[in-house]
Order: structure tokens, then sequence, then C-alpha cells
């Protein structure tokens, strides 16, 4: 029997909020995703780009393996297109997906005719967690629990799974902040797949851009499977030109770095215990129920998760924007919610 999936759900739901809650959007400080909220200043777009077919070899795929350090890289049209278009790509088997993690894989794969075996996170601590698997999914860092691991410890699960011809899918949509934890670089192996995207780190997720890295073979019959112009001209405009960016890039890195830090400062004033990334943090909480009501009365919208996976139900709090209103706004709403 497939283990009962839960219900696809996301952050950035506002609307929801406002209909909940009574309280008109321009009042809530919306912290419900891990989207970067100083994100790359899109440049002009050019006629020609709205005017235009998008064209495939407009360089987008070489400069994004060139700043991914891959050998190649399919865009495609957010990594939710081949989240949804990969399962059908690889032979059915058993498939290790996280119990508390990005909620799109295991529908996904479950649709594809796949048996989906649900890990807590204590399983990917286990050198041998890929035995008995034929893929494995691993979300690094995970969203929303933030376990970050070594890039040693996924190729060996690589290894193992590619044994049985099986593939190790790694979604690395937080990784930028820290690229020497990718395995972007390996990616051309034979059954290593890495998604990247231009969602959180350049906090560009209305562009709906990704990219797929892996062996030439699967990048073909992916694109073959997804069709012409999955991505649009404009998006690959300012793809390129963010993937180009070296000198914001590194900015960017030291940027969210000093603002995530201070977001775990915050939280812990306030008696939270946050596992901090860059771009979120996950507050394990047993009254996590509670608290995300409480913030939401204060017009502070998170994103509330259940327990799962052996994990405790918890919020994750993606950075407030870089103003004193907003931060003010954030710490006055928690010692509100704290000494209630």
């Amino acid at each position: 029997m497939r283990p009962a999936l839960a219900p696809i759900r996301h952050g950035g739901d506002l609307q929801a909020a406002v209909r909940r809650y009574g309280r008109p959007a321009a009042e809530w400080l919306d912290l419900s995703t891990g989207i970067n909220p100083a994100g790359y200043p899109a440049p002009p777009i050019p006629p020609e780009a709205w005017q235009r077919l998008p064209e495939d070899d407009d360089g987008l795929a070489d400069i994004a393996a060139h700043a991914f350090g891959a050998q190649q890289a399919l865009p495609v049209a957010g990594s939710q297109a081949a989240i949804r278009t990969l399962p059908q790509l690889l032979a059915r088997g058993r498939v290790g997906v996280a119990a508390l993690g990005y909620s799109e894989y295991a529908p996904a794969f479950a649709a594809a005719g796949h048996d989906v075996v649900l890990l807590g996170e204590s399983d990917f601590a286990q050198p041998s967690l890929a035995d008995g698997l034929d893929h494995l999914v691993v979300v690094n860092p995970n969203n929303p629990t933030g376990r970050l691991l070594p890039p040693q410890a996924l190729l060996g699960w690589h290894a193992t799974l590619a044994t049985r011809r099986g593939t190790l899918l790694v979604d690395e949509a937080f990784i930028d902040c820290m690229p020497e934890h990718s395995v972007a670089a390996h990616s051309s192996l034979a059954g290593l797949v890495v998604l990247r995207s231009l969602g959180k780190f350049y906090g560009l997720a209305g562009v709906r851009c990704g990219f797929v890295l892996g062996e030439r073979m699967l990048l073909d019959a992916l694109h073959e499977r997804l069709g012409h112009w999955t991505v649009s001209g404009p998006a690959r405009v300012v793809a390129r030109a963010a993937l180009a960016d070296t000198g914001w890039q590194g900015a960017n890195r030291e940027r969210l770095a000093a603002w995530g830090e201070r977001l775990s400062a915050l939280l812990r004033r306030h008696g939270l215990a946050p596992v901090m990334q860059p771009l979120f943090c996950w507050v394990p909480h047993e009254d996590a129920a509670r608290l995300h009501d409480a913030l939401a009365r204060h017009g502070i919208w998170t994103r509330r998760f259940d327990a799962a996976g052996a994990c405790p139900p918890g919020l994750r709090l993606g950075l407030p924007p870089d103003s004193p209103r907003a931060w003010r706004h954030l710490e006055t709403a928690l010692a509100d919610v704290v000494r209630a």
C-alpha cells in the first residue's frame, strides 16, 4: 500500500491570509516564502524579446552551466516543470523522498507509477540510506528543516544507486548562498540530476526560469518531452543578465548571510530555537499552530508545517525586507506573542 501523501501546499499564499484574518494585503509582512526580498534588479527588456519566439541558442544554457559549475544545463520553466516531468523518464521503482520537505516530489513520482518511500529526518544521517531504493530525492539544504548535507554524502548515495542504474535527484534551490556544498560539478555523471533556479537566491520567482543539470542523454530526452519555447524570451534576457553578474552574486551572498544572522538572533532573543539558512529559518515548536495564528493576528504571515518524518511541527520564516519598519514590525509581534 502506498503511503498517504500530504496535500501540496506552498508559501506566498498571502490572499488566503487576507481572507481569513480580514487584514488588507498592504498591512502584512509576508515571510511565508524563502525568496530573497532584495532580488536581482531586472534589466530593461528589448522589444524583440517580446516580439520574437524564444531562441534556444541564445547562450543561456552555456551561461547557466558556467555559473553553476556544470558541463551542461537545460533551461526550463522553473524547476517545477522538471519535477513534474523527470519521474516519467525514470524507470519505475522505489523512490525515497523526505516526509517533511518540498511537497511536489512525492505526488509527481507517485503519479508516474513509482512507489514513494517517505523518509524521516534521521534517515538522512545514514550512509546506507540508498540501500533498497531505486531513486532518491534530496533537497539540499532541505526545505523547510534547513538540513544541509555535505557533497560526499550525496555522492556516496549516488554511487550506491548507480550500481542498479538508479538516479539521485538533488534539488539545490537554496544552495547559491553556499556553492561549496553543490554537486553540480558532478552532474554529468549518469544517474545524477541537479536542479537550480532563479527563484530564491536571485529573488526572481515570477520569471519562472530554472535549470536541469545532468548527462546529455537525459537532458535531450527531457527537452524532447517538454517541447520548444518553455522559457519565455523576456525571462531568458533576465536570466542571462543575473547569471553573468558575478559582482552582484558575491555582494548578495554577504548581504543574505548578514540578514540571516540578524533574523536568527532576533528569534533566539524571544526564546525560539531556529535552524538558520541564509534565506529562511526553520523554527520547530510543539505549539506551531498557535504560534502561526498569533503571529498572523499581528500581520506576520509564516508557513506552518505539521509534524512529519519524526520531526515536530514548526514554522518556516523567510527574510523580512531590509527596512527598519519591517524588522520593527516583526520584533514587536514576537514580543507580544511570546509575552502572551
